[in-house]
C-alpha cells in the first residue's frame, strides 16, 4: 500500500509457537484524536499497539511489521482458538464509538485488508471485531462500523445463514453462534449482544428468531 507513514512501536514481540497471522481485528482507538492515539500505542508503559492505524482522513500508520506480534487483542479466543496477538493483524481506526467511520477511513481499510489477505492468504471469515473475540469485555469497533460493507467486497464474511424460526431455542441459537466462531464461554445475554453487535446492532429485546440467522444486512441498516 502506497504512502504509509512508518512510527514503530517498541511494544511489540516475535509470534509465538511458529505461529502466522489467520485472523485481523479491528478496533476503534475511542481516543480524542489520532495523535493522541498514536502516542499511547507506542509509549512502552502502556504495553499496548496495533500494527496499523487509520485516521479519519485516511492516513495509515504502520506501527509494527505483519509478521511481528502486537499487543491489541487481550485476553479471549475466536473460533476455539486462544493467544490471538499471535494469530492477527491488528488495524486500529480513529474513531470514539459514537459516529459512523468516514468514507477515506473506510476506503483506507479497505485497500489495507486487500494486500494483507493476499500477503497472509487471510479468508473472509478471519476479519473480526474486538468485540468478536472479547465478548462482554470489548464494544470496537462498535454499531456505526459498517461490516456490511465489507462483506459485499468479500472483505468480511457474511456471517452463518441459517433459516429463521418461529420459535427460536437458546440452544440452537448457541449451535449457531459457536459455528459462526463466536466461542468464549459467555453467558446467552452476553453472546445475544455481541452477535448483534456484528450483525443486527439496531436490535433490541430477547432472543427472536431473526437472531438464529447470524448474516449481515442490507448496508441501509448500517447507517
Amino acid at each position: 500500500m502506497a504512502n504509509v507513514i512508518k512510527q514503530f512501536s517498541p511494544n511489540q514481540g516475535p509470534r509465538r509457537n511458529g505461529l502466522r497471522p489467520s485472523l485481523v481485528v479491528i478496533h476503534y482507538t475511542a481516543m480524542a484524536n489520532v495523535s493522541v492515539a498514536l502516542e499511547r500505542l507506542c509509549d512502552p508503559a502502556a504495553e499496548v499497539s496495533a500494527h496499523y492505524l487509520i485516521g479519519a482522513d485516511g492516513t495509515v500508520i504502520q506501527m509494527v511489521e505483519e509478521d511481528q506480534r502486537a499487543w491489541h487483542a487481550g485476553q479471549g479466543e475466536w473460533a476455539g482458538q486462544g493467544d490471538i496477538n499471535s494469530r492477527s493483524i491488528g488495524i486500529e481506526l480513529d474513531n470514539t464509538g459514537s459516529h459512523p467511520f468516514p468514507e477515506p477511513q473506510m476506503s483506507a481499510l479497505e485497500t489495507l485488508l486487500r494486500g494483507i489477505s493476499d500477503r497472509w492468504d487471510i479468508q473472509p471469515e478471519g476479519v473480526i471485531g474486538h468485540s468478536d473475540m472479547a465478548p462482554g469485555r470489548k464494544a470496537d469497533p462498535g454499531p456505526h462500523f459498517d461490516w456490511a460493507r465489507l462483506a459485499r467486497q468479500g472483505l468480511a464474511g457474511q456471517g452463518s445463514p441459517n433459516p429463521s424460526s418461529a420459535n427460536p431455542s437458546t440452544e440452537t441459537f448457541t449451535a449457531h453462534a459457536r459455528q459462526a466462531g463466536f466461542t468464549a464461554d459467555v453467558p446467552l445475554e452476553t453472546l445475544l449482544a455481541t452477535t448483534r453487535l456484528r450483525f443486527a446492532p439496531w436490535r433490541s429485546g430477547p432472543l427472536c428468531a431473526d437472531d438464529m440467522n447470524l448474516c449481515h444486512m442490507p448496508s441501509s441498516k448500517w447507517k
